[in-house]
């Protein structure tokens, strides 16, 4: 899915107060401007922030993760430069909690376990080379995963990121024989009427700039295909499947 220039899609707001906005984010949509010149995420939403607040001259808003194009869901951004500064310290020291689910083809031959690859990306074709051990301009990649349920010859799977390496789910999920529905770029087959990949963004935390407080917050992707092949218990519970092992602190 994409958005023409003209376009305004609208953004739900999950959480906003005077250091955080929180929202969902659609599929389709770049977290930044790119070569495209379509609409995207942080100037939609200083354009927002400018109109709602009645703000004259520029808004501040910082980038402190990104979603590939074709993903959806929660996305946090930073109010302030104080705000901004924090969070991202949080992203670098993996104290920022990032949670998904994905649908897959076929099934992981363990019902859970920790994927360690190194990646490497081609900028020029936006591509990414997994590795079994480390090599040359290659990036150690880390999540954990966990089934969720079956359908079809598909799998939900549950997805906690340790690492936030450019494409990681989709490069390390292909890489155990399990692309992610819809991601024709790592070797999933056409999906019919499929065009996003699957995989949502279902939870972001990270300690509050200011109070220190851990905070966290969740979204579960509509009832559109290949979501609607699940039960919506299956969907709205997945974030939880890792609570307690946060390295943030999440109880």
């Amino acid at each position: 899915m994409s958005y023409s220039k003209e376009a305004k899609p609208s953004i739900p707001v999950l959480y906003e107060d005077n250091h955080l906005l929180v929202v969902v984010k659609p599929p389709g949509i770049p977290s930044q401007e790119d070569e495209t010149g379509d609409p995207d995420m942080l100037t939609l939403l200083k354009e927002d922030l400018k109109l709602r607040h009645n703000k004259p001259g520029n808004v501040f808003l910082g980038l402190v993760h990104r979603l590939d194009r074709p993903v959806g869901g929660a996305m946090m951004f930073a109010k302030t430069s104080k705000a901004a500064s924090r969070l991202s310290e949080s992203v670098r020291s993996r104290r920022f909690d990032k949670s998904y689910i994905a649908v897959v083809h076929g099934t992981p031959k363990a019902r859970e376990g920790r994927l360690k690859h190194y990646l490497s990306k081609d900028a020029k074709r936006n591509v990414v080379t997994v590795y079994d051990s480390p090599a040359a301009d290659a990036k150690e990649a880390i999540l954990d995963y966990r089934v969720i349920a079956h359908h079809a010859g598909f799998t939900l799977v549950a997805v906690k990121l340790h690492t936030g390496r450019s494409h990681q789910i989709r490069a390390q999920m292909a890489k155990i024989g399990c692309p992610l529905v819809a991601d024709l770029k790592y070797g999933a087959p056409k999906s019919a009427g499929i065009t996003d990949i699957a995989l949502w963004s279902t939870l972001v935390g990270a300690a509050h700039p200011t109070t220190k407080e851990w905070v966290q917050f969740h979204s579960a992707p509509s009832g559109s295909p290949p979501w609607a092949w699940w039960e919506s218990h299956h969907l709205e519970s997945a974030w939880q499947l890792f609570q307690g092992e946060s390295e943030g602190g999440l109880i």
